[in-house]
């Protein structure tokens, strides 16, 4: 059974950074692309950055310069760095293994002084 288990969201100022991390069980690692996903109050889930399986990343305009995505092979693990966080990225970020399919539960990030 395929299990993403995120981590590593919470409360930050400002200006402040996060990592969000995204833990894979089962063997579907390298075989998906994947993305961190978000989902504001009152708004649709949108996709907020993607790697896929050969490294190309792209990222939602509002988050270029800020947000990096990576993955770790050994660990099964997909990596969402925020950095100048600012009051409108708050949401609960979800990441997806966009091949086949499976979400994690989310993760609420928080960005408020």
């Amino acid at each position: 059974q395929v299990q993403l288990v995120e981590s590593g969201g919470g409360l930050v100022q400002p200006g402040g950074s996060l990592r969000l991390s995204c833990a894979a069980s089962g063997s579907i690692f390298s075989l998906n692309n994947w993305g961190w996903y978000r989902q504001a109050p009152g708004k649709q889930r949108e996709l907020v950055a993607r790697i896929t399986r050969i490294g190309i990343t792209t990222y939602v305009d509002s988050v270029k310069g800020r947000f990096t995505i990576s993955r770790d092979y050994a660990k099964n693990t997909v990596y969402l760095q925020m950095n100048s966080l600012k009051p409108e990225d708050t949401a609960v970020y979800y990441c997806r293994a966009e091949t086949t399919g499976y979400w994690g539960q989310g993760t609420q990030v928080t960005v408020s002084s």
